[in-house]
């Protein structure tokens, strides 16, 4: 493999749109500086005339200047989303309960942008405490059952002792509803 060949090659996007092989690399990929090469938005990228910042309502996206979720073009980006109601501030004792309350956050903020859960296909999940990590990730595989991100559980700690679980998610709209081809391999 050269130094500039893709290491994946996505052949349509959700909309099926097809590219003709042999079709030019996007610039970063020719130039070296991107080994993943996504052919379904590399060409896209000259199209997007607009990035999406969406706003939940906490009150440290305004404080600290951030969005929740970030669009730009099929991408979304979403930032570490805690289990806090944000509409009665209350936050669940449990890191279980946190974790619901953070999903039902995340699958919010999705439907806000026209994606859902199905389109994750990266997750980093954080968990302070590892006497919880069991329970918590039950309720990681019953959600991403059938979908199977990317995935990385880290134990460290949060902003505060009351954060007991965050999770952050990559997703690209409509990849849920991309055939899905299922490698096995033996490392």
């Amino acid at each position: 493999m050269s130094e500039y060949t893709p290491v994946f090659h996505f052949r349509a996007s959700w909309r099926d749109r097809a590219r003709p092989a042999g079709h030019a690399p996007c610039q970063a990929a020719s130039m070296g500086l991107a080994r993943l090469h996504l052919a379904a938005d590399c060409e896209d990228m000259n199209m997007i005339t607009e990035i999406i910042k969406v706003k939940s309502g906490s009150i440290l996206e305004d404080k600290e200047s951030y969005s929740r979720v970030t669009v730009l073009g099929e991408w979304i980006f979403m930032s570490l989303t805690a289990g806090r109601d944000y509409k009665t501030r209350r936050m669940p004792e449990t890191a279980r309960a946190q974790a619901e309350q953070a999903f039902r956050n995340v699958e919010g903020a999705l439907a806000a942008v026209g994606s859902s859960l199905a389109d994750v296909i990266r997750s980093r999940v954080f968990i302070p405490r590892q006497e919880d990590v069991k329970d918590v990730m039950e309720l990681i595989g019953e959600k991403y059952r059938g979908i199977d991100p990317t995935s990385c559980v880290t134990c460290s700690p949060l902003g505060g002792p009351e954060y007991l679980f965050e999770i952050e998610i990559t997703a690209y709209r409509g990849a849920g509803s991309l055939e899905k081809k299922h490698i096995q391999i033996s490392l």
